[in-house]
């Protein structure tokens, strides 16, 4: 009762170990509630999904009116096989249990008891269902002009409780009601110290599961009615509240989604719903519990049943989760199926596990893309997404649009390789054997240099000897022209046949807006990619760069005589326009950059925005 006040409006009971009851208050008390931030509204769905198959399944023995005893517990199609091999199920109800041993080893056994139903029960939970599900339809499509929800849930209990009293179905038909309720509480205790001592550790991991499951419903709900729900106060709210029952010997409350879906289809929403909730349970303890009993419990399956309509109804995001975003619906599909399998508590592991590996994939394997210039304006979009673009020769764009770290540092500069469209270590080492060959050739006369080039004096061909092929180190160093007469032009024809791969690329512009942090590992393999597409000549440019990054940068002594701070732009026109100052032959047709049109958003006093286009000279332009 304490819980459904302090707590989320559908708060309810289900039996957890007592021993968790102090660790929920210390989680709270030590702001542990921030774990829910890794409970996404998509693994969430799916887990809820899972839970209510199980809700399904646990009513099914009270609908079909069978004495089943609870299973639990994972991988339950052994137990299947086992029988079926025994020759106790026939081959429909194999299959049948196969179709459905994702539930729990609950399904084999009613299976199995299947000719053993009770009619009485069938009947009576399928006019129930039918009832309160057209019931429940005409409230959501009259409660504009209904003052409150029609209470179906209640009446219909009602009505089937007099019912069964008057023909006396429990000695008629033999259903199964609920018979006595004891009256009253137990008298208050104290805490076993010792008990405590010996399950404080099982029960955190306990704690925690039941606490996920709590939130879950509770984020469910509050994603539908638009309200934000805090993980420190749920957990405090359950610690306080069981620290209070649990010294009248009762369960540990958290959250039962049977009866949430019950309250909350019915029209709750506040704490008052738990209140009153809590009031009716104490008043039918207390004095009316001899009313119920002749209820049939088939009739409470139903009603559960049927407020299960929401939960189940989030199959529905499947086809959509596939069509739009294919890993969260790998995510959602994962955490149900593990969840219906393995449990509650293994799934929602399983599910988190899911969930977590598929961060860690789209963060590994991000969507670089190459990007150009919308003719006409100061916006840089990918090239494959548009027609009418700018492409300045000699210059690419490069985008990655996620943190760079040890996992995807090698995947990064693969995609820059790729768009490059060269190894620059493999042009580094190609020139710098070029360079040995060259000077090889002229000490030993066989070239000479002169006012248009370098000219072969050689009279047959020149031949590389096996010593300068095994001679292979400190090719990865730059490029040294300073014993030669001249700098070599790499993209010219070269002098003696030596064919060196030629780079066409003049400037690098890696766009880092959506970098939002380096670690060291990916500190050292960027250090190394710019060094050696600087070491070919082709001058790099890193725009939109974060200063937090820029702060790591210098303190982990980043910069040095080849990677220089000047490399850094704080936006990416800013760095195409400099490229085009120093390289004019980049450019298209002049006419083309003549102006360019910039988008200005302004604010006016009165507090609207309103935007215009202004046409602003080449050389002015500044974002």
């Amino acid at each position: 009762m304490v819980s459904s006040l302090l707590s989320s409006p559908w708060s309810s009971t289900f039996s957890l170990e007592p021993q968790d009851i102090s660790q929920w208050l210390a989680m709270g008390i030590l702001q542990v509630g921030f774990v829910v931030m890794y409970l996404s509204d998509t693994l969430v769905s799916g887990f809820t999904t899972a839970a209510a198959i199980h809700i399904l399944v646990s009513q099914l023995k009270f609908v079909l009116g069978l004495q089943v005893p609870g299973i639990s517990g994972p991988l339950s199609i052994i137990y299947v096989r086992q029988t079926a091999n025994r020759g106790a199920l026939s081959l429909f109800k194999f299959l049948a249990a196969c179709v459905f041993v994702t539930c729990s080893q609950t399904l084999e056994v009613i299976f199995g008891k299947i000719q053993s139903t009770n009619g009485c029960d069938v009947i009576i939970s399928l006019v129930i269902m039918l009832v309160v599900f057209i019931v429940k339809e005409l409230n959501d499509r009259f409660k504009a002009k209904l003052p409150v929800p029609i209470p179906i849930e209640v009446i219909m209990t009602v009505i089937a409780c007099g019912v069964s009293y008057a023909f006396d179905f429990r000695t008629k038909y033999g259903i199964d009601v609920v018979g006595h309720i004891p009256k009253g509480y137990e008298p208050p205790i104290a805490p076993n110290v010792h008990v405590f001592q010996e399950t404080a550790v099982e029960a955190f991991p306990m704690a925690i599961v039941g606490f996920a499951v709590a939130f879950s419903v509770a984020k469910v709900y509050s994603v539908k009615h638009d309200y934000t729900i805090d993980g420190n106060q749920e957990l405090i709210a359950f610690g306080m509240s069981n620290i209070f029952g649990a010294s009248f010997k009762s369960f540990a409350a958290s959250t039962a989604l049977s009866r949430s879906a019950v309250q909350e289809s019915t029209g709750g929403k506040t704490q008052i719903a738990g209140l009153l909730s809590a009031v009716i349970v104490m008043i039918v303890t207390v004095a009316i519990g001899f009313l119920l009993d002749p209820l049939p419990k088939s009739v409470l399956g139903a009603v559960v049943i049927v407020n299960l309509k929401g939960m189940l109804m989030q199959f529905q995001e499947v086809p959509y989760l596939w069509r739009r975003d294919k890993p969260d619906c790998v995510v959602w599909l994962g955490t149900c199926i593990a969840a219906v399998l393995l449990g509650l508590d293994l799934g929602l592991a399983a599910g988190l596990g899911v969930e977590l590996l598929s961060v860690v994939l789209r963060a590994q394997f991000p969507r670089c893309s190459v990007l150009a210039n919308i003719k006409g304006t100061d916006i840089y979009k990918d090239r494959k997404d548009y027609a009418d673009i700018f492409e300045p020769e000699g210059v690419k764009i490069f985008r990655i649009p996620s943190p760079i770290f040890f996992a995807n540092i090698e995947f990064f500069r693969s995609k820059l390789v790729e768009a490059v469209g060269f190894n620059p270590l493999r042009v580094l080492r190609k020139r710098n054997k070029a360079l040995r060959r060259i000077r090889k050739l002229l000490k030993k006369g066989f070239l000479q240099w002169t006012s248009n080039g370098f000219l072969n004096t050689s009279c047959g061909p020149i031949q590389e000897d096996s010593e300068f092929e095994n001679n292979m180190e400190d090719l990865d160093q730059p490029t040294d022209f300073k014993d030669l007469p001249a700098r070599i032009d790499w993209n010219a024809e070269l002098p003696a046949n030596i064919t060196v791969p030629k780079v066409d690329l003049r400037s690098l512009v890696l766009d880092f807006a959506a970098v939002s942090f380096l670690d060291v590992s990916a500190l050292k393999g960027l250090k190394a990619a710019l060094k050696e597409l600087i070491r070919v000549e082709v001058d790099v440019y890193i725009v939109a760069c974060d200063p937090y990054i820029l702060e790591k940068l210098h303190n982990c002594s980043f910069f040095d005589e080849e990677v220089e701070p000047r490399m850094f732009f704080l936006t990416l026109h800013d760095a195409m326009l400099h490229i085009l100052d120093k390289h004019p032959q980049c450019m298209e047709k002049k006419s083309n950059f003549d102006k360019i049109v910039t988008t200005v958003t302004i604010h006016n006093p009165g507090g609207s925005l309103r935007s215009r286009d202004r046409n602003v000279p080449d050389s002015e332009t500044k974002l």
